[in-house]
């Protein structure tokens, strides 16, 4: 028999997949719930759950942060807003998203409004003013608010096809647009159409080759029939913006049905403006991806470059600063993000975090050292397990912890600090499933679901309860044992040593550590030092965890290292 000591005083790879157990130099563990990662690499309980308030049903967060005193927390459900401000609500709003549609909203703000993209519901902007706040939907027009400055395409369909003008039943600014063969349905209602340099607002559907259509300005009747004209990027049939973003005072939008791959930049300073004139310098921009596939534009991410993240891989438009004529965009990798649902991109240390198209890689967008070519290196290799078809995912960078949202209601969340050498993903559980994350301000708000109930609430450092009431169940295991190569089938544990920080309350293989009575009374902050437990010769299969650490119940428990005593015969 052998004797051996085994101490493990860092966990800085949090829990890791059964493929990478017997890794060396890994710090990892076979079961992390409910405890994160201290920047010492040590292990603490996870801060508890407050309720904020309870919900109609089924919801989607997100923050409106004004200024770092002024944060709001927006709760989105079927056709409404609510607005929440240090916990209470402060407004509600009626909204045009059902909650079937909540998945793929995308958003972008910027000083006191935050404008809302979805793909088959029109931009919307949220604003705050003295009289508080208002939901009203995104106009494409110039200064003057008259003349319409909505991004114009030509599209394959409208090939081939005359249009004919004639004066309409409305006044002098409507008149009727006849088609050559059937062209128009009852979503061209609202879209407009250019030609002659003239726009149009299509205003009531007639039949396939008829619709009436109203004018900002009065007309000149045309001549014969018209070939060259263009229509609405964005519109009820070809659909709107799946992607946002702000770039170099430009407001770009990113895909839609029609064109995945087009991006529209709006005029500088003129974030209404989409008119692309004559090309000048600080006029509006619209390009289309090129590649050999189907590319639908998912994410748009200001950086250095205006990063372009797409269902099939990672472009980047690196000008400074960007204009009509002067465009450089490539594809630097290919990995591809989710496109059926809106899984916002994270900055961490001024990376882009994002989900993989297959929603079980966590990928970070980085520049290679000479500053030329991202790379998109995967964040969760050794943790892959832990990531179950992703819904929502947000970044705390006060705590430096990304959260990911699992459809089976678990969440992943990762605790990375680079400098300490930390990148450790555990497992948050709770009463209940997480649906939902955001942060405001410095604070982490979720919405949870019990069954078929909802409510918003956020995690605090004060709470050991969830709710009040539930217990946070608190699980950390060890990895299988690696004897310098040697495989022996069982092992004697003689002793476990933990040393503790604050902590009141601990079991180790389903027996209570006894501690010191005075730990218990409310005054005192917990036990702090070294605590052994003795196993009596415990028969333990290398196969499994020789040791498993739950958490009393409501008590606080930090660990900073394990040591284990025992034998083993090779």
């Amino acid at each position: 028999m052998t004797e051996f000591i085994h101490t493990q005083n860092s966990f800085a790879n949090g829990e890791i997949a059964p493929e990478f157990y017997l890794t060396k130099n890994i710090y990892g563990l076979s079961r992390l719930e409910n405890m994160d990662v201290l920047s010492g690499g040590g292990l603490t309980r996870r801060p508890g759950l407050i309720d904020v308030a309870n919900l109609s049903g089924r919801a989607r967060i997100f923050s409106f942060d004004m200024s770092e005193q002024e944060n709001y927390v927006l709760v989105f459900t079927n056709y409404l807003i609510t607005i929440f401000s240090d916990d209470a609500v402060v407004d509600t709003l009626s909204s045009p998203w059902s909650v079937d549609t909540l998945p793929n909203i995308q958003f972008a703000g910027r000083g006191n409004s935050v404008i809302f993209t979805h793909p088959d519901v029109a931009p919307y902007i949220l604003t705050k003013d003295e009289n508080g706040f208002n939901l009203t939907k995104f106009s494409f027009y110039d200064l003057t608010g008259i003349y319409p400055k909505i991004p114009l395409m030509k599209y394959d369909e409208m090939r081939g096809i005359y249009i004919t003008v004639s004066n309409g039943p409305n006044g002098a600014l409507s008149a009727i647009l006849t088609t050559s063969q059937n062209y128009w349905t009852e979503n061209n209602v609202g879209s407009f159409v250019c030609f002659n340099n003239q726009i149009w607002q299509i205003t009531q559907y007639i039949n396939p080759t008829t619709v009436y259509a109203q004018s900002p300005v009065e007309y000149t009747l045309p001549s014969g029939q018209i070939l060259d004209w263009s229509e609405s990027a964005f519109d009820n049939r070809h659909g709107w913006p799946h992607a946002i973003t702000f770039h170099q005072d430009r407001l770009v939008f990113g895909g839609t049905h029609a064109i995945p791959g087009g991006i529209w930049m709006s005029r500088v300073g003129q974030h209404y403006n989409f008119d692309t004139g004559t090309g000048l310098d600080d006029e509006a921009i619209t390009i289309t991806l090129l590649s050999k596939e189907r590319q639908q534009i998912c994410y748009l991410i200001s950086s250095d470059t205006l990063q372009v993240l797409t269902s099939s891989g990672e472009w980047a438009i690196s000008n400074h600063p960007v204009t009509p004529s002067d465009i450089n965009i490539k594809q630097h990798t290919s990995v591809g993000s989710v496109s059926s649902r809106c899984l916002i991109p994270q900055k961490i240390n001024n990376e882009t975090v994002f989900v993989s198209g297959n929603m079980r890689d966590i990928r970070k967008l980085s520049l290679d050292a000479l500053g030329e070519k991202y790379n998109a290196d995967d964040l969760c290799s050794y943790s892959k397990h832990l990531i179950n078809q992703p819904i929502d995912v947000a970044y705390n960078n006060v705590l430096k912890h990304l959260y990911v949202v699992n459809s089976d209601g678990t969440m992943a969340v990762l605790n990375q600090d680079v400098g300490l050498n930390i990148s450790a993903w555990a497992r948050y559980s709770a009463y209940g499933k997480f649906v939902s994350v955001t942060i405001s301000g410095d604070e982490t708000f979720v919405v949870l679901e019990n069954e078929g109930t909802y409510k918003l609430a956020k995690f605090s450092d004060t709470a050991l309860l969830d709710s009040g009431t539930y217990d946070v169940e608190v699980t950390v295991a060890g990895v299988p044992m690696n004897f310098s190569g040697h495989r022996p089938r069982h092992l004697r544990l003689h002793k476990i040593n933990l040393r503790l920080w604050n902590t009141k309350g601990v079991f180790i293989n389903d027996m209570p550590m006894v501690l010191p009575n005075e730990v218990y009374s409310i005054d005192n902050n917990g036990f702090s030092g070294d605590m052994s437990m003795n196993c009596l010769g415990s028969q333990i299969d290398t196969s499994i965890a020789p040791w498993t650490i739950y958490g009393a119940k409501s008590m606080p428990i930090t660990i900073l290292s394990v040591s284990v005593y025992g034998q083993y015969e090779i």
